[in-house]
Protein backbone atom coordinates (compact mmCIF):
# COMPACT_ATOMS: atom_id res chain seq x y z
CA UNK A 1 0.00 0.00 0.00
CA UNK A 2 2.81 2.49 0.40
CA UNK A 3 4.39 2.14 -2.91
CA UNK A 4 1.57 2.92 -5.58
CA UNK A 5 4.63 4.30 -7.78
CA UNK A 6 5.69 0.46 -8.33
CA UNK A 7 2.72 -0.09 -10.34
CA UNK A 8 2.24 3.36 -11.83
CA UNK A 9 5.65 3.08 -13.03
CA UNK A 10 5.54 -0.53 -14.25
CA UNK A 11 2.73 0.49 -16.28
CA UNK A 12 4.37 3.39 -17.99
CA UNK A 13 7.02 1.73 -18.76
CA UNK A 14 5.18 -1.03 -20.31
CA UNK A 15 3.28 1.78 -22.24
CA UNK A 16 6.24 3.22 -23.50
CA UNK A 17 8.46 -0.38 -24.79
CA UNK A 18 4.98 -1.52 -26.07
CA UNK A 19 4.77 1.80 -28.70
CA UNK A 20 7.14 1.14 -31.39
CA UNK A 21 5.98 -2.46 -31.83
CA UNK A 22 2.19 -1.41 -31.52
CA UNK A 23 2.84 1.64 -34.20
CA UNK A 24 5.08 -0.73 -36.42
CA UNK A 25 3.95 -3.81 -36.16
CA UNK A 26 -0.08 -3.71 -35.37
CA UNK A 27 -1.39 -0.17 -36.51
CA UNK A 28 -1.01 -0.66 -40.21
CA UNK A 29 -2.80 -4.26 -39.82
CA UNK A 30 -5.67 -2.41 -38.00
CA UNK A 31 -5.62 0.37 -41.03
CA UNK A 32 -5.59 -2.32 -44.21
CA UNK A 33 -8.40 -3.92 -42.36
CA UNK A 34 -9.93 -0.41 -42.17
CA UNK A 35 -10.36 -0.32 -38.97
CA UNK A 36 -10.17 3.28 -37.03
CA UNK A 37 -8.85 1.58 -33.54
CA UNK A 38 -5.52 3.17 -32.30
CA UNK A 39 -3.22 0.19 -30.98
CA UNK A 40 -1.39 2.43 -28.77
CA UNK A 41 -4.19 4.34 -27.34
CA UNK A 42 -6.19 0.88 -26.75
CA UNK A 43 -3.29 -1.05 -24.95
CA UNK A 44 -2.70 2.06 -22.83
CA UNK A 45 -6.42 2.01 -21.92
CA UNK A 46 -6.47 -1.27 -21.29
CA UNK A 47 -3.83 -1.13 -18.66
CA UNK A 48 -5.22 1.76 -17.18
CA UNK A 49 -8.38 -0.30 -16.59
CA UNK A 50 -5.93 -2.62 -14.81
CA UNK A 51 -4.95 0.62 -12.19
CA UNK A 52 -8.23 1.41 -11.87
CA UNK A 53 -9.02 -1.44 -10.47
CA UNK A 54 -6.24 -1.74 -8.10
CA UNK A 55 -6.63 1.93 -7.41
CA UNK A 56 -10.52 0.49 -5.99
CA UNK A 57 -9.28 -2.36 -3.94
CA UNK A 58 -6.29 -0.15 -2.02
CA UNK A 59 -7.88 3.34 -1.57
CA UNK A 60 -10.11 2.10 1.22
CA UNK A 61 -7.48 0.44 2.91
CA UNK A 62 -5.61 3.37 3.38
CA UNK A 63 -7.96 6.54 3.41
CA UNK A 64 -7.60 7.16 6.97
CA UNK A 65 -3.68 6.96 7.09
CA UNK A 66 -2.98 10.90 5.78
CA UNK A 67 0.23 9.84 5.02
CA UNK A 68 -0.10 6.92 2.74
CA UNK A 69 -3.39 8.78 1.22
CA UNK A 70 -1.77 11.92 0.68
CA UNK A 71 1.72 9.70 -1.21
CA UNK A 72 -0.86 7.50 -3.38
CA UNK A 73 -3.04 10.75 -4.72
CA UNK A 74 0.44 12.77 -5.35
CA UNK A 75 1.92 9.53 -7.82
CA UNK A 76 -1.57 9.54 -9.45
CA UNK A 77 -1.09 12.80 -10.13
CA UNK A 78 2.42 12.40 -11.30
CA UNK A 79 0.90 9.09 -13.35
CA UNK A 80 -1.56 11.37 -15.12
CA UNK A 81 0.29 13.89 -16.18
CA UNK A 82 2.83 11.63 -17.64
CA UNK A 83 0.02 9.48 -19.48
CA UNK A 84 -1.40 12.49 -20.89
CA UNK A 85 1.85 14.42 -21.88
CA UNK A 86 3.93 11.93 -22.62
CA UNK A 87 1.85 9.01 -24.24
CA UNK A 88 -0.92 11.16 -25.48
CA UNK A 89 -3.63 9.58 -23.64
CA UNK A 90 -7.61 10.59 -24.49
CA UNK A 91 -9.30 12.89 -22.24
CA UNK A 92 -12.33 10.83 -23.21
CA UNK A 93 -10.76 7.78 -21.76
CA UNK A 94 -11.47 6.53 -18.20
CA UNK A 95 -8.65 7.86 -16.00
CA UNK A 96 -7.46 7.62 -12.19
CA UNK A 97 -8.91 11.18 -11.30
CA UNK A 98 -12.12 9.09 -12.07
CA UNK A 99 -11.44 6.80 -8.92
CA UNK A 100 -10.68 10.13 -6.89
CA UNK A 101 -13.92 11.76 -7.92
CA UNK A 102 -15.39 9.20 -6.06
CA UNK A 103 -17.65 10.84 -3.28
CA UNK A 104 -15.46 9.02 0.02
CA UNK A 105 -11.96 9.51 -1.68
CA UNK A 106 -12.67 12.86 -3.35
CA UNK A 107 -13.40 14.56 0.34
CA UNK A 108 -11.01 12.53 2.37
CA UNK A 109 -8.91 14.24 -0.80
CA UNK A 110 -10.75 17.44 0.13
CA UNK A 111 -9.62 17.14 3.82
CA UNK A 112 -6.05 16.02 3.63
CA UNK A 113 -5.55 19.05 1.02
CA UNK A 114 -7.13 21.41 3.34
CA UNK A 115 -5.11 19.84 6.46
CA UNK A 116 -1.76 20.38 4.78
CA UNK A 117 -2.07 23.73 3.16
CA UNK A 118 -3.29 25.34 6.17
CA UNK A 119 -0.15 23.65 8.26
CA UNK A 120 1.98 25.65 5.25
CA UNK A 121 0.22 28.48 6.41
CA UNK A 122 1.58 28.45 9.87
CA UNK A 123 4.96 27.65 8.51
CA UNK A 124 5.71 30.69 6.26
CA UNK A 125 4.36 32.96 8.48
CA UNK A 126 6.21 31.73 11.45
CA UNK A 127 9.33 31.83 9.47
CA UNK A 128 11.98 34.30 10.36
CA UNK A 129 11.91 35.39 6.71
CA UNK A 130 7.98 35.92 6.52
CA UNK A 131 8.24 39.16 5.74
CA UNK A 132 11.11 39.78 3.98
CA UNK A 133 11.24 39.63 0.24
CA UNK A 134 13.38 37.16 -1.58
CA UNK A 135 14.15 39.74 -4.46
CA UNK A 136 15.20 42.33 -1.41
CA UNK A 137 18.58 43.04 -3.71
CA UNK A 138 17.77 43.12 -7.23
CA UNK A 139 15.54 46.11 -7.79
CA UNK A 140 14.66 46.00 -11.30
CA UNK A 141 13.05 42.32 -10.21
CA UNK A 142 11.30 43.66 -6.91
CA UNK A 143 9.02 45.95 -7.60
CA UNK A 144 6.52 45.05 -5.41
CA UNK A 145 8.53 44.37 -2.84
CA UNK A 146 6.91 41.28 -1.74
CA UNK A 147 7.20 39.55 1.60
CA UNK A 148 8.35 35.64 1.60
CA UNK A 149 4.90 35.18 3.06
CA UNK A 150 2.69 36.42 0.41
CA UNK A 151 4.38 34.58 -2.86
CA UNK A 152 4.80 31.34 -1.03
CA UNK A 153 0.67 31.53 -0.40
CA UNK A 154 0.30 32.30 -4.57
CA UNK A 155 2.22 30.00 -5.24
CA UNK A 156 0.23 27.11 -2.78
CA UNK A 157 -2.84 28.37 -4.17
CA UNK A 158 -1.12 27.63 -7.87
CA UNK A 159 0.08 24.37 -6.97
CA UNK A 160 -4.01 23.60 -5.19
CA UNK A 161 -4.92 24.37 -8.87
CA UNK A 162 -2.65 22.69 -10.75
CA UNK A 163 -3.11 19.52 -8.61
CA UNK A 164 -7.38 19.37 -9.34
CA UNK A 165 -7.46 20.92 -13.02
CA UNK A 166 -7.85 17.80 -14.23
CA UNK A 167 -10.81 16.53 -12.81
CA UNK A 168 -13.38 15.16 -15.02
CA UNK A 169 -16.44 17.20 -13.26
CA UNK A 170 -16.61 20.88 -13.01
CA UNK A 171 -18.77 20.47 -9.77
CA UNK A 172 -14.99 18.69 -8.05
CA UNK A 173 -13.65 21.65 -9.56
CA UNK A 174 -15.87 23.98 -7.97
CA UNK A 175 -15.20 22.22 -4.48
CA UNK A 176 -11.62 22.70 -4.89
CA UNK A 177 -12.09 26.39 -5.71
CA UNK A 178 -14.12 26.65 -2.25
CA UNK A 179 -11.56 25.30 -0.50
CA UNK A 180 -8.82 27.75 -2.09
CA UNK A 181 -11.55 30.59 -1.13
CA UNK A 182 -11.53 29.77 2.37
CA UNK A 183 -7.83 29.90 2.18
CA UNK A 184 -7.85 33.54 1.22
CA UNK A 185 -9.57 34.34 3.56
CA UNK A 186 -8.19 32.54 6.40
CA UNK A 187 -4.57 34.43 4.98
CA UNK A 188 -6.89 37.83 4.79
CA UNK A 189 -7.41 37.06 8.48
CA UNK A 190 -3.87 36.12 9.43
CA UNK A 191 -2.48 39.60 7.93
CA UNK A 192 -5.32 41.82 9.76
CA UNK A 193 -4.19 40.17 13.21
CA UNK A 194 -0.23 41.13 12.11
CA UNK A 195 -1.37 43.87 11.18
CA UNK A 196 -3.42 44.70 14.33
CA UNK A 197 -0.11 44.17 16.28
CA UNK A 198 2.19 46.95 14.39
CA UNK A 199 -0.95 49.86 13.90
CA UNK A 200 1.56 51.70 16.12
CA UNK A 201 4.20 51.70 13.76
CA UNK A 202 2.50 52.23 10.56
CA UNK A 203 5.06 53.39 8.71
CA UNK A 204 7.19 50.72 10.16
CA UNK A 205 8.90 47.47 7.84
CA UNK A 206 6.61 44.78 9.18
CA UNK A 207 3.37 47.35 8.54
CA UNK A 208 4.52 47.99 5.15
CA UNK A 209 5.16 44.25 4.25
CA UNK A 210 1.72 43.60 4.84
CA UNK A 211 -0.05 46.17 2.52
CA UNK A 212 2.46 44.85 -0.32
CA UNK A 213 1.35 41.69 0.56
CA UNK A 214 -2.32 42.37 0.62
CA UNK A 215 -1.40 44.37 -3.20
CA UNK A 216 0.25 41.57 -4.89
CA UNK A 217 -2.29 39.51 -3.46
CA UNK A 218 -4.94 41.40 -4.86
CA UNK A 219 -2.75 41.77 -8.56
CA UNK A 220 -2.42 38.00 -8.87
CA UNK A 221 -5.69 37.52 -8.31
CA UNK A 222 -6.84 39.98 -11.12
CA UNK A 223 -4.62 37.93 -13.13
CA UNK A 224 -6.21 34.65 -12.55
CA UNK A 225 -9.41 36.05 -13.26
CA UNK A 226 -9.67 34.84 -17.06
CA UNK A 227 -8.68 31.69 -15.99
CA UNK A 228 -11.48 29.56 -16.09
Amino acid sequence: LNKPEWYLTQVLMWIGNHSKFLDDKIQPILDKAGSSVNAGLEFSRALVMLILEKLAADIPCLLYDDALFCHLVDEVLLFERELYSVHGYLSSFPSCMHILSEESCFQRWLTVEKKFALQKMDSMLSSEAAWISQYKDITDVDEMKVPDCAETFMTLLLVITDRYKNLPTASRKLQFLGLQKELVDDFRIRLTQVMKEETRASLGFRYCAILNAVNYIAAVLADWADNV
